[in-house]
């Protein structure tokens, strides 16, 4: 077995042995239906848990990497064009002349969606969790790049405009003076963070679009620290649209302190009537990072029973910084185990 984690900063990566198989069996820490693949993707944050078996001639393979990038041409930013390689040796083996793997596409987005959409979960396996079926909060969240305003113009600020990104049309900011965590513990959030993160896009307009990127009521996304807040052991389902803002590009979502259910994922603008009959609801994959397609949506379902306040966010780390981020707070429960503990006597003070 191989566990395959994608530590790269800005760039999910195809990954191949050469002339062997793989079989997925887990996808960041839940188990999966066994799943047959000669390549498999991941998004920064990602594990992929695979069984190899040693029945190809006695020699030496290499493992290669190397990125999948989703923008699509013709505005493909920089990115690093490289490979890299791991060798995949056999006992006996006295070969020095490693046989490589062809690797998809820098550009093979029909590649990463089979990959990303076939995989489901193991029903009834070792800690498989099964769907709640009532949603007590729906949202649907756009997320994807921006512009914020800049007093000055010059050579980072060019017409008065910043690169930016949001979720909602929120540009989150994190709070320099006080941990968000704290303020909610000691009940001292003013001034901190706001609870009215929006449950929908303040705009409905064709998401997918690109010709809209220069739309400025669309592009332009105010900074805040904004949270929704849930109730202790709530189910939410959250549909992640992509955008075409600025550039239509594979946003891997985490969501910190659950896992949940990918129901459905797609390109495209989400329609509510006609894909929601395309929700799996007996067997979805259980992740904690998603892989929003690139023009497209993805439906994820999870049930908040971790109290405090938990980061969501863009794990391509350029994005974070800019603002694709938001955060859920999430109230006690009714027991000592589902109540949020003090902070530690010995936390480091700045």
């Amino acid at each position: 077995m191989l566990r395959i984690i994608n530590a790269a900063l800005n760039n999910q990566l195809f990954f191949k042995i050469a002339n062997h198989t793989m079989t997925v069996v887990a996808i960041d820490a839940s188990y999966t239906d066994p799943y047959e693949t000669d390549v498999i993707v991941t998004a920064p944050g990602q594990t992929v848990d695979v069984l190899i078996k040693a029945d190809q001639p006695v020699g030496s393979y290499y493992m290669a990497a190397r990125p999948y990038i989703s923008v699509p041409l013709p505005t493909v930013i920089p990115f690093d064009n490289t490979t890299t390689r791991g060798i995949f040796a056999y006992e006996g083996s006295e070969s020095n002349n490693s046989v490589m793997p062809t690797l998809p596409d820098f550009l093979d987005t029909p590649t990463a969606h089979k990959f990303y959409t076939n995989l489901t979960g193991l029903a009834g396996g070792p800690q498989w969790v099964p769907v709640p079926l009532v949603v007590d909060e729906h949202m649907f969240v756009t997320v994807g790049l921006s512009t914020e305003p800049c007093e000055e113009i010059n050579a980072t600020c060019p017409n008065g405009q910043r690169f930016s990104a949001s979720m909602n049309n929120e540009s989150f900011v994190f709070p320099q003076n006080a941990s968000m965590l704290e303020a909610y513990y000691y009940g001292r959030v003013d001034g901190v963070y706001t609870t009215d993160f929006p449950d929908n896009p303040p705009i409905v307009f064709d998401y997918t679009n690109p010709s809209l990127s220069n739309v400025e009521p669309l592009i332009f996304a105010p900074k805040s620290t904004k949270v929704k807040k849930l109730k202790f052991n709530s189910t939410v389902e959250m549909v992640l649209q992509n955008t075409a803002l600025q550039a239509r590009e594979n946003h891997p979502i985490h969501i910190h302190g659950f896992n949940f259910h990918v129901l459905a994922q797609g390109f495209g603008n989400y329609d509510a009537v006609s894909d929601s009959t395309k929700f799996n609801l007996v067997n979805p994959q259980i992740r904690n990072t998603i892989a929003v397609p690139s023009g497209g949506w993805a439906v994820v379902r999870f049930q908040a029973n971790n109290p405090g306040v938990w980061l969501v966010h863009c794990h391509l780390d350029v994005h974070l910084p800019v603002g694709l981020a938001m955060a859920f707070e999430v109230g006690n429960g009714p027991t000592p185990s589902s109540t949020l503990p003090p902070p530690p006597s010995d936390l480091p003070r700045c």
